[in-house]
């Protein structure tokens, strides 16, 4: 991890929760779909953050337990994964990441963990960010 790379933090049940695609049905297999799609994105970038990328995959409940894969590290919260998330950009902020300019983007929809990221300097950016394109 260097300061050059933007810290994205994903919430999977937030993102896998947004399309009613079966996910409910496998929400390991979900996860593991999404953390597959995530790759591209810690080389490539997302809209208005170059690359290279570092990608937190943040799993809760039935889907703690995948593994990280090469450019996507996968944290599984011992509890709710909105805590998780607040431990992960706190410790950013902590490093004082913003100041040295290394953004922090958080990709969710809940309202209520977009305000407790943005305490700590966090961006945050919908779950169609990291969808795949149909």
């Amino acid at each position: 991890m260097t300061d050059e790379h933007t810290l994205v933090v994903v919430d999977a049940a937030n993102v896998v929760g947004s399309v009613p695609d079966g996910w409910w049905r496998d929400r390991r297999g979900a996860a593991e779909r999404l953390r597959d799609s995530l790759v591209p994105y810690a080389a490539d970038g997302l809209p208005g953050f170059a690359g290279p990328l570092e990608v937190v995959l943040v799993v809760e409940g039935a889907a703690r337990g995948v593994d990280s894969v090469a450019g996507v590290r996968v944290e599984s919260a011992p509890g709710e994964g909105d805590d998780r998330i607040v431990e992960l950009v706190a410790g950013w902020a902590f490093e004082a990441a913003p100041d040295a300019g290394r953004a922090c983007v958080v990709v969710t929809a809940d309202r209520a963990l977009r305000r407790r990221v943005e305490a700590y300097g966090a961006r945050c950016a919908g779950p169609r960010t990291v969808r795949p394109r149909d």
